[in-house]
């Protein structure tokens, strides 16, 4: 069965939107009609920038772990656009491989920085925008955070954070607007696929698939749905 949304007054933030899932992402709500606006650390003339025809958003590039850029450029999206009705919190990455005695403390600054402090910032921002619209906060957590794991747990307890977070931000913003967490299992990333390369990829999830689930908990139909983490495992 296909479902078709319309977003055509619509203004939606993606972090990350030069990943994987951020490209899709934005691929998925431009193809809706949304006014999508991305941020990324990398830039868009970049050979590590997947999203194609990058000038069809409005584009910002900046480091979302430093506050004074979030709030820059949450401001600055408002102040051109007029409104912010979508934050997808996409930005974040994966280290592993090492148990916590042999884990250094720049891994766990570097993960709660990239994949937490980034979520939370573009939140703590977008909240009061959102609330002005009804809004929707849609954030990347992982299958992973539900429990603990050998040689990933601080990755584990990022994405168990964002989880977290969702909830509180629920919670704190009952009937002004709707936050709700996706939670893959194996995204099929060219990433991913480098470091795994002998995995099966038939399981791994499609990131368009994914996309499709985030602009689900963007639209008028999920209107009763917020504080969830939904998971999008796949068969992986």
């Amino acid at each position: 069965m296909s479902v078709e949304f319309e977003f055509g007054d619509r203004v939606v933030l993606v972090t990350g939107v030069g990943g994987a899932l951020g490209s899709a992402a934005a691929e998925r709500f431009l193809a809706a009609d949304a006014t999508v606006c991305g941020a990324d650390l990398v830039a868009a003339d970049s050979e590590d920038f997947l999203l194609e025809e990058p000038d069809r958003i409005d584009f910002y590039q900046g480091d979302f772990t430093d506050e004074s850029q979030v709030e820059d450029t949450v401001a600055e999206v408002v102040e051109k656009h007029g409104r912010l009705d979508a934050l997808l919190n996409i930005a974040g990455t994966w280290r592993g491989g090492d148990h916590i005695e042999r884990t250094d403390a720049e891994t766990f600054e570097f993960l709660f920085d990239v994949n937490l402090r980034t979520m939370f910032l573009a939140s703590k921002h977008a909240i009061p925008h959102l609330k002005e619209t009804g809004g929707a906060v849609v954030s990347v957590s992982a299958r992973s955070s539900l429990e603990g794991g050998e040689g990933d747990g601080i990755y584990r307890a990022t994405k168990a954070g964002i989880r977290l977070l969702t909830e509180t931000i629920a919670e704190e913003n009952l009937g002004e607007l709707r936050a709700n967490a996706v939670m893959p299992s194996v995204i099929d990333t060219p990433m991913n696929r480098d470091m795994m390369s002998g995995a099966d990829y038939d399981t791994w999830v499609d990131p368009a698939d994914i996309a499709d689930v985030m602009l689900f908990l963007c639209s008028d139909a999920a209107s009763v749905t917020s504080g969830a983490a939904v998971p999008v495992y796949g068969e992986a």
